[in-house]
């Protein structure tokens, strides 16, 4: 299907003074998490709460600063989640999107609203 872009906006939960980021991120429904290059976690001020070990897909392992609270939101829906700083973009893995009920149109090669549920996120939680 090729990679697969789509905007989004970003922003430091605990500090609603702060400007809001839009951003181009990467969707991948194989990533779990949210990652953000450093200098987004500079400018929203995003607090650092512990060091995770992460593996690239090319096999090494890093440590790298998980931080947060973000608010992350795409078209009518938000979510609120950590980030692990690392990379050059954003990347906006599956925990994010399920949790604000999106899924990736591979006809369109685009992130969209869940159709089955476009006036609120909808979650199964049984």
């Amino acid at each position: 299907m090729g990679y697969v872009y789509s905007e989004i906006e970003i922003s430091n939960a605990k500090n609603s003074s702060l400007v809001a980021v839009n951003v181009k991120a990467l969707v991948d429904t194989g990533a779990l998490m949210l990652c953000i290059p450093e200098h987004i976690k500079v400018q929203l001020q995003l607090e650092e709460f512990e060091k995770r070990e992460v593996t690239t897909a090319d096999g090494r392992t890093f440590l790298v600063p998980y931080v947060g609270p973000v608010m992350v939101k795409f078209e009518n829906r938000t979510c609120f989640v950590g980030a692990l700083v690392l990379g050059d973009e954003v990347l906006l893995g599956a925990v994010p999107m399920e949790d604000m009920d999106l899924i990736v149109s591979p006809a369109h090669r685009k992130l969209v609203v869940n159709p089955a549920s476009p006036n609120f996120p909808h979650a199964l939680v049984k």
